[in-house]
């Protein structure tokens, strides 16, 4: 089995993507989609999210509000802006063409 820790270069593009299908949601769902998304494949560790997320806020490509949920626990819940929308159509671009080269890599004779 391959290490799955390994996202370098994908961790934008996966977390952009479940926010556009899960606005509004805190990082340990964001970590949790991935992994049951991908069948337990991809592992997305704290460490790694939360410097992603701030990043990504930082960029404008996320926005971040604090919310406490019925039972007192304050979450951070995260959505995507139309700058988060534009990098998501970006990024996705990008896997395909690194996704084909691979792909053209492995084909050969």
């Amino acid at each position: 089995m391959p290490k799955s820790d390994k996202l370098q270069g994908s961790l934008d593009l996966l977390i952009l993507k479940v926010l556009s299908r899960r606005p509004n949601i805190h990082g340990y769902a964001i970590t949790s989609a991935i992994r049951e998304i991908s069948e337990e494949i991809l592992k997305v560790e704290d460490g790694s999210l939360y410097p992603a997320l701030h990043r990504m806020e930082e960029e404008g490509w996320i926005r971040a509000k604090w919310t406490n949920t019925e039972a007192g626990v304050r979450r951070r819940l995260y959505e995507l802006t139309k700058a988060g929308q534009k990098q998501l159509a970006e990024e996705e671009s990008r896997w395909q063409h690194v996704t084909l080269a691979v792909n053209r890599v492995l084909r050969m004779a």
